[in-house]
């Protein structure tokens, strides 16, 4: 089930809100869990056994851990190793597998099973494993109610593309139990819901169609296109990818607070950055702080000398890469911004700051081209056919085609992609019945698409 599907909207989320505000307080959390129980199984049961195992491996390694003196790293490590092995066994097994054979000749079988991965595994293993450590460090104190802690690890609003919440950012109002939640925050949510469904269903979706009609197999083909129709496509990519998985994370966010639960935003607007460095501080934020928090600094961030800072870097930006996805394409792109922040920090960054125009245009073409790292070996643009494209100016198909028939909506999405939209709602919201006009206008539009589309899944749901 996803956000932006009849079942969801008509159905499922009206059912699961009244039920949410109509039991008292005490049995708000359960309730939050079965109806999360619910939305995780509405496609098969064939993976809970293996969230119930990783959920009840995590809350016996919270307890352990808050009455422990001695052997706690070892109940840490445990449990960690249980909780990554099994995203590394689920997510990464045939890649490994399919890697071994094309160095070799062992003619290993792929495991068949494994073609499906788990709804949220990449996610929710992230919040178990910043729970134990939390706990490990006593930033916060174990959660002793299986059910809460149930309840944080499933919540259905972060189930399928996150953002990766920590538990200390949501054990208070898991506890609160009377005036959890506000009208304001109600309607602040629905409208952040609304917004967030706007940029995924009429935006990115929309927009979508550039890149497919580029590389599509019913598409004129990526070997036709010349170098701008090829930067033309990657362009519409990257506003499809941050529409996509911005308004997911909204969403998300907007379903959170309309249950009390006030979460950070997972992108800050990372398309008007000025360097490599501040696009990373707006573009998937949670994801980022966790390998901060739980990678970076534990192997001593930039404490040691710059060496060891650059060792860290490295292995953080592999492993954000692997995260990604099981395609080597994912670890080149993790490894390019590597180089590229080693390269700032080493020396370009204080005259990306010092600069006005030029340090937009540089973040934005890299990132572009980052992209590109991103999105190829997709059916229709293998890596190689792509960057040279991309980077060796070529003649081929003209762009004026797909100009003409989406220019208008390159532009609005590119407009969308500034803080110019955010002040316009700003000054909206000061008179009412503006406010609503231009609310219940997006949220028809936005329905209206949903219903005649077929409720695409999130782009960063495959990862």
């Amino acid at each position: 089930m996803v956000f932006n599907s009849v079942v969801f909207l008509f159905y499922f989320l009206p059912l699961a809100l009244l039920l949410y505000y109509l039991v008292p307080g005490r049995a708000k959390n359960a309730v939050l869990l079965l109806e999360s129980l619910v939305f995780y199984c509405w496609t098969g049961i064939a993976f809970l056994p293996l969230i119930a195992v990783l959920v009840a491996v995590n809350y016996l390694a919270g307890l352990a851990l808050q009455r422990m003196h001695r052997g706690r790293g070892a109940v840490l490590a445990g449990a960690v190793v249980i909780t990554a092995g099994a995203l590394v066994f689920f997510k990464y097994t045939n890649f490994l597998i399919e890697t071994v054979n094309q160095v070799s000749s062992a003619g290993l079988s792929s495991l068949d099973f494994l073609d499906v991965l788990p709804l949220g595994i990449s996610y929710y293993t992230f919040k178990l494993i910043s729970y134990v450590a939390d706990v490990y460090t006593k930033k916060v104190a174990a959660e002793r109610n299986p059910v809460t802690f149930a309840t944080y690890v499933l919540l259905y609003p972060q189930m399928i593309v996150g953002p990766i919440i920590k538990y200390r950012d949501m054990a208070v109002k898991l506890h609160t139990y009377v005036d959890r939640y506000t009208l304001p925050q109600i309607e602040e949510g629905a409208e952040m819901f609304v917004f967030g469904l706007a940029k995924k269903v009429i935006l990115a979706d929309s927009i979508s169609a550039l890149w497919q009609g580029i590389i599509a197999s019913d598409g004129i083909g990526l070997a036709n296109a010349s170098t701008p129709l090829a930067w033309l496509g990657i362009i519409a990519y990257s506003l499809q990818l941050y529409f996509d998985f911005a308004g997911y994370s909204e969403m998300s966010n907007g379903l959170s607070k309309m249950m009390g639960f006030d979460c950070a935003a997972n992108f800050d607007l990372p398309y008007i950055s000025s360097s490599i460095t501040e696009f990373w501080r707006r573009w998937h934020i949670s994801l980022s702080g966790w390998f901060r928090d739980y990678i970076y600094i534990p192997l001593g961030g930039n404490r040691r000398g710059l060496r060891r800072q650059i060792l860290n870097m490295l292995v953080v930006w592999a492993l954000t890469g692997i995260w990604h996805g099981t395609n080597w394409n994912f670890i080149c792109w993790g490894l390019y911004y590597f180089v590229l922040l080693v390269i700032e920090k080493s020396f370009l960054l204080p005259y990306l700051q010092r600069g006005k125009i030029w340090p937009h245009i540089y973040t934005l073409v890299l990132v572009v081209l980052g992209w590109g790292l991103f999105t190829a070996n997709e059916p229709g643009a293998p890596l190689g056919l792509l960057l040279n494209k991309l980077l060796i100016p070529q003649g081929g198909i003209s762009p004026l085609y797909f100009l003409r028939n989406y220019g208008v909506l390159l532009l609005v999405c590119m407009v969308a992609a500034t803080p110019l939209t955010g002040k316009i709602w700003a000054r909206a919201r000061r008179c009412t019945p503006v406010r609503m006009v231009l609310f219940g206008a997006v949220m028809v539009l936005s329905v209206s698409y949903v219903i005649a589309a077929t409720g695409s899944t999130a782009l960063y749901a495959n990862f």
